[in-house]
């Protein structure tokens, strides 16, 4: 079957979208002749390179209707050229593009498939006009997107919920002493003072809250002295860190950078946290910390809460509320022990509901029933 992917993000940033089609090229590539028609500059352009026999096409998705009819006649003949039989699309510019390309082609048009990652509302003139123009299939990423589409002029087509799926041998916990080793390099002299690191690979945009955490450590006082936090992403901006040094955290905040593998990060925490307060629906970022073994704490924003279970692998706070999340710290240094029994809880839950083969299976299933 000849798949095309397209993605409207042109950021180098390596978001969900992003994890997503990356992670459906890798488990499909060998099956099926893949397609990837990005932008160019993007995170996902550069990663797909890297899977063997993807074919990429630098493609923009422009908003103002003259470039986007150029961007269509474009994409239109990567659609006839490579023989497309289906086209994923993963969010509303890419969607629109393609719908104008492929309009006119009869018979020959690809069957399109939509996945929603995110809890921004559905337009309702929007989402009919792109229902009856051509979608075929809609997938939500957790029970909370399936709601949205169900109330939503997408409840006219075929709708399946297939939650996002992590490469559980990829991720895995590490061995103490190598996790050792990852924490030093993380921390540098600070590692010997730090008793317990938490930590976060979701992203260092304000709405993914994690200054609620920092607030948190400053709650907690001088006893929480060797709490640490670590962050990878983009570099916080003025105002974010002119916060940090207001509460007298600026040793012990650490920003790990922009990371193509997050792995190393991940394996010197303690405690992962996905803190966010809008746009998040289910996270990779979780589903990749609860696969190394963390447990992690989660806002109760989106489908954020469908990955734990409160207490066994992970705790859910109220979101934008610092209080709650402190009175979780306060909890695990009250009973630093919990760690070992949730660490093997939250590994447990990932092997056996997150893994990549049945989210690869579940949507090349999804394909097969439209071809």
């Amino acid at each position: 079957m000849n798949i095309l992917y397209t993605n409207y993000h042109g950021g180098t940033t390596i978001g969900g979208h992003t994890i997503y089609v990356v992670s459906l090229l890798r488990a499909l590539a060998q099956h099926h002749r893949l397609t990837v028609a990005v932008p160019g500059g993007s995170s996902l352009y550069r990663l797909a390179g890297d899977v063997p026999g993807v074919h990429r096409v630098a493609q923009d998705y422009p908003s103002r209707l003259g470039k986007r009819l150029a961007a269509a006649r474009s994409l239109k003949r990567v659609i006839l050229s490579r023989q497309i039989d289906v086209i994923h699309v993963n969010g509303s510019s890419d969607h629109r593009t393609v719908l104008l390309a492929c309009m006119g082609m009869g018979k020959r048009r690809p069957r399109i498939v939509l996945t929603k990652h995110n809890d921004i509302p559905i337009s309702y003139l929007g989402a009919a006009l792109r229902t009856r123009m051509g979608t075929d299939h809609v997938i939500g990423v957790c029970d909370f997107v399936e709601r949205m589409l169900r109330a939503s002029p997408y409840a006219a087509r075929p709708l399946s919920t297939i939650p996002n799926g992590v490469d559980n041998k990829r991720y895995a916990p590490w061995p103490a002493d190598r996790a050792q080793a990852a924490r030093n390099d993380l921390l540098g002299d600070r590692a010997a003072k730090c008793k317990l690191l938490v930590g976060s690979n979701a992203g260092t945009n304000s709405y993914k809250g994690w200054m609620d955490m920092v607030r948190a450590v400053a709650q907690l006082g001088p006893e929480a002295a060797g709490v640490y936090i670590a962050l990878a992403g983009a570099a916080p901006t003025e105002e974010q860190w002119r916060e940090v040094q207001d509460l007298g955290l600026s040793d012990r905040v650490v920003f790990g950078g922009m990371l193509d593998d997050v792995r190393p990060f991940l394996a010197a925490l303690d405690v992962g946290f996905v803190l966010s307060y809008r746009v998040e629906t289910i996270s990779f970022a979780c589903r990749e910390m609860m696969s190394m073994g963390l447990p992690v704490v989660v806002s109760d924003q989106g489908g954020l809460p469908e990955n734990i279970d409160e207490g066994v692998d992970g705790w859910v706070v109220p979101k934008c509320a610092p209080d709650a999340v402190a009175r979780v710290l306060d909890g695990i240094l009250a009973d630093p022990d919990c760690l070992t029994r949730m660490s093997a809880a939250a590994r447990a839950k990932s092997v056996e509901h997150f893994g990549l083969d049945k989210f690869a299976q579940r949507t090349e299933q999804v394909y097969l029933s439209l071809a």
